[in-house]
């Protein structure tokens, strides 16, 4: 993709509005902390230290729109501390230049680190920086700063207070998650009907399993109908798959096909109704008609084999997410014990040491966050300078739009800086024309700024354009109140708003991080731990006494996060203004259906597992360590450039036809010859990039 063109694409990416579900009660929640905050620091101390307290709860408010699964009070806490401390400790420095441009290249650094940890964190501790950066400047002693600094941990304080004192839809988003994963596979179960192999997006059930992880004290609160299902649904999708599959399943035609459409039906409905009594917390109504086909007997009639267990199972799975989300599944605990099992959090203290390892982690030549935080610490570094040059006055906008628009992807900082200008521009033309025409005082200006700032709360999901009108509103209307004159504000604040976005998109075409050379390790990754998960499954038939099952879903969930990361590479090297290296689009996405295809027949095979009586199959042994050995290899080979070589699979399948005693197993047999045609298929892919490449 050229550069002009990526330019469009971003830009059009960063401008795009979105139709998304409003949470009006939350955004008037918060706004009303803001008041109160401004309101009380208004009467107490003056407006100057009323607009330091206001950034405090407005960072607060902000933090608890974040997609986490932490408690909200939490993060307003956080959020409300660390920008307290960080304005203190910036205007004790501010006034020796040197001292303190170290320190903010310190601190800019270690918030780019904090990526490592997640996009939560990282986003937390940007935006810190950035507000600090205009929090240091309103203090006029160290005393003064202090107060500055108490108010803003106050903000954080009474946000938090507020959410603990007027709940909205308490653990909605962890409702909204795992009624996203029953709706999905309710979604795969309708598709099946008519595409047997119908491909599955793993993100919604991934999604829940982070949304379940809980702290000791969230365990003790949560609500029965938010636990157990996740689980139950992850062994749904395998067992929905493997009734539908007409290789390893029911016949593509006749009376069996039919009847795996209705039972496929059946099930969609369902897990529908459980979605919405989860998403609500309202009791389960169920489809009649959709319980009399689970329950018919024709079901023992007309399924036999491996399609009529999975039949069986998907009536249990089902019977267990029904009772689970009426809220009436099995619960032997004693009085005052949290549910159990359940994956554990890490309380904040203890988050901490694992936040420290992920960022030594990325500590590494080639690492994305690395480069991230070298690019976005000297960009503010160079913006604070070059502000402080230009005779502009409030040389802090260029470093703070840096700071604020700047991401370890090449999209979303291209598209961030176009959508933070033009919402600039928008949102000071707006608040000018407000001020011009009614001349508001102090409290005036705050109740304007606490208006647009309830906007922003309230359309901040519909796209980062909409939310920056509301928010440059919002700061022309603080600093009003604050005494700075609109006429210089208004134009200094777009100027350096465009200087800091071109620093930002600048620092990145200099000093990237593309995902696109990273492409073909991403692919070898994956295969790799496709290979693992289809050997570990077929371990459990050479050896069906043991019975842990946690190898496998170890294995499962680490392919799931390999296939999401190179999805979201392959996404994010689309619009990137560079050359496939020896991988095309097309190469690309008939690797990754070969890949998926792979991953779908051990997930078939999962799901007939045999019981522990069963047999043993002395070949799946030798199977699963070819394909070890073999996927190992032909990661290699992808990375070097190399076609990969299944040919010891195909000895190891052509050993066992000559082979009588014992005779071979059916099923393994056609689910291995399955995976093989996969990695052929793969193969193939990749020998038609080679071809164009030459």
């Amino acid at each position: 993709m050229s550069w002009l063109r990526a330019l469009k694409e971003t830009a059009r990416s960063g401008l795009t509005i979105e139709r998304r579900r409003l949470e009006p009660l939350i955004a008037v929640r918060g706004a009303a902390g803001l008041a109160l905050v401004v309101g009380v620091s208004l009467a107490l101390f003056g407006p100057v230290i009323a607009a330091g307290s206001a950034f405090g709860a407005f960072q607060a408010a902000i933090a608890t729109f974040q997609r986490s699964w932490r408690p909200r009070p939490v993060l307003a806490l956080v959020s409300g501390a660390s920008l307290a401390v960080s304005t203190f400790v910036g205007y004790v420095t501010v006034s020796h230049t040197v001292l303190f441009l170290a320190l903010l290249i310190v601190w800019t650094f270690a918030a780019g680190m904090t990526w490592a940890a997640g996009p939560t964190g990282g986003i937390i501790a940007g935006s810190n920086v950035a507000i600090m950066l205009v929090t240091i400047t309103l203090p006029t002693s160290v005393a003064d700063a202090a107060a500055h600094a108490g108010m803003m941990a106050v903000g954080g304080l009474v946000q938090a207070a507020l959410i603990v004192l007027f709940p909205v839809r308490r653990w909605g988003a962890q409702r909204d998650a795992l009624a996203d994963a029953l709706t999905a596979e309710a979604d795969y179960a309708r598709r099946l009907r008519h595409d047997p192999v119908a491909p599955f997006d793993p993100v919604p059930l991934m999604t829940a399993r982070n949304a379940a992880a809980v702290t000791p004290r969230q365990a003790r609160r949560r609500p029965a109908d938010l636990h157990g299902a996740r689980g139950v649904a992850e062994r749904l999708r395998p067992v929905l798959a493997s009734l539908a599959d007409p290789a390893l399943g029911v016949p593509a035609e006749g009376p069996e096909r039919y009847w795996a459409r209705e039972l496929l039906g059946a099930a969609g409905s369902l897990l529908d109704s459980a979605a919405r009594a989860v998403r609500q917390g309202d009791p389960v109504r169920l489809d009649e008609t959709a319980l009399s086909v689970l329950k018919s007997p024709d079901t023992e009639v007309i399924l036999t084999g491996p399609p009529r267990r999975a039949a069986d199972r998907l009536a249990s799975l089902l019977a267990d997410v029904i009772e689970i989300a009426e809220g009436t599944g099995t619960d032997d605990r004693t009085p005052g014990e949290p549910l159990v099992p359940h994956r554990r959090r890490p309380t904040l203290l203890r988050l901490i040491p694992v936040v420290y390892r992920s960022m030594r982690r990325e500590l590494r030549r080639g690492s994305t966050i690395l480069r991230h935080a070298i690019r976005v610490s000297a960009v503010t570094a160079v913006g604070y300078l070059l502000g402080a040059v230009l005779p502009l006055g409030h040389g802090y906008w260029a470093p703070m739009t840096a700071v604020m628009v700047m991401r370890p992807e090449f999209v979303q900082t291209y598209s961030r800086s176009v959508a933070r200008f033009l919402g600039t521009v928008l949102g000071v033309a707006v608040a000018t024309g407000i001020v011009q025409a009614f001349h508001p005082t102090a409290g005036l200006s705050a109740l304007l700024a606490v208006i647009s700032a309830g906007l922003m709360y309230l359309l901040m999901r519909t796209g980062y354009a909409v939310g920056q009108v509301c928010v440059s509103a919002y700061v022309v209307f603080l600093l009003g109140m604050g005494g700075d004159d609109w006429s210089q504000t208004v134009p200094e604040r777009v100027v350096l708003t465009l200087v800091g976005g071109l620093l930002a998109m600048t620092a990145y075409a200099v000093y990237p991080a593309w995902e696109t050379p990273r492409l073909r390790d991403r692919l070898a990754h994956w295969l790799i731990t496709d290979g693992r998960y289809a050997a570990t499954v077929l371990d459990r038939y050479a050896d069906p006494t043991s019975r842990s099952l946690d190898d496998v879903r170890t294995a499962l969930l680490t392919t799931r996060e390999a296939r999401v990361a190179w999805q979201e590479a392959l996404e994010n090297a689309r619009h990137e203004p560079v050359r496939h290296r020896g991988i095309s689009r097309t190469a690309a996405a008939d690797a990754q259906d070969a890949l998926a295809q792979f991953g779908r027949v051990a997930m078939l095979m999962e799901a007939h597992l045999p019981a522990a009586s069963a047999n043993p199959v002395p070949e799946a042994a030798d199977l699963a360590r070819v394909l070890r050995e073999v996927t190992e290899a032909g990661a290699k080979a992808v990375r070097e450039r190399r076609l990969p070589d299944w040919e010891p699979v195909r000895e190891v399948l052509a050993l066992r036809d000559t082979v009588t005693d014992p005779p071979p197993d059916s099923f393994v047999r056609n689910g291995a010859t399955l995976l093989l045609h996969a990695l052929e298929d793969f193969s193939q892919s990749l020998r038609i990039s080679s071809g164009r490449a030459t």
